[in-house]
């Protein structure tokens, strides 16, 4: 009867050394990689406004791109007017290839347009959009002005 309750005894120990083991290996992942999952929100945060507003190069950019999405509409705009111009002294045949650039040009001016509304909707380009420029462009607008 001494070895059965000798016997128990170790396999108690046993079973309390594997729960144990088990129990350090939980704590170490909630340790590691739970502080890593608690913290990723601000983490997170952080990067993004090291990669927007901290980051001079985005800022930059992102001004300069507003100008450069304005100025397309402008030019596509001035592309149709000269188009249309030359279209009241065109020849038959040139009639149709006028009529064709003018409906692509007014296809790349409307993405142009849809293009500088959806970033001038971002939350982290905003900021960086020129007081003068406009907050939205119209797509049914005849002309467009860049600067208030």
């Amino acid at each position: 009867m001494g070895q059965v309750r000798e016997g128990a005894r170790l396999a108690a120990w046993a079973v309390s050394g594997v729960i144990g083991l088990a129990v350090l290996y939980v704590i170490g992942v909630l340790a590691f990689g739970g502080a890593e999952w608690i913290t990723a929100p601000f983490r997170g945060a952080a990067d993004k406004r090291e990669n927007t507003g901290g980051s001079g190069e985005f800022r930059q950019t992102t001004y300069e791109e507003f100008f450069d999405l304005c100025a397309a509409v402008q030019n596509a705009e001035g592309t149709i007017q000269a188009l249309r111009e030359e279209r009241e002294v065109a020849s038959e045949t040139r009639l149709t290839q006028i009529d064709q650039s003018i409906t692509a040009l007014k296809a790349t001016r409307i993405e142009s347009v849809n293009t500088y509304n959806a970033k001038a909707a971002q939350e982290h380009r905003a900021p960086f959009r020129d007081k003068d420029l406009p907050y939205r462009l119209d797509a049914g607008a005849e002309r467009t002005t860049c600067t208030n």
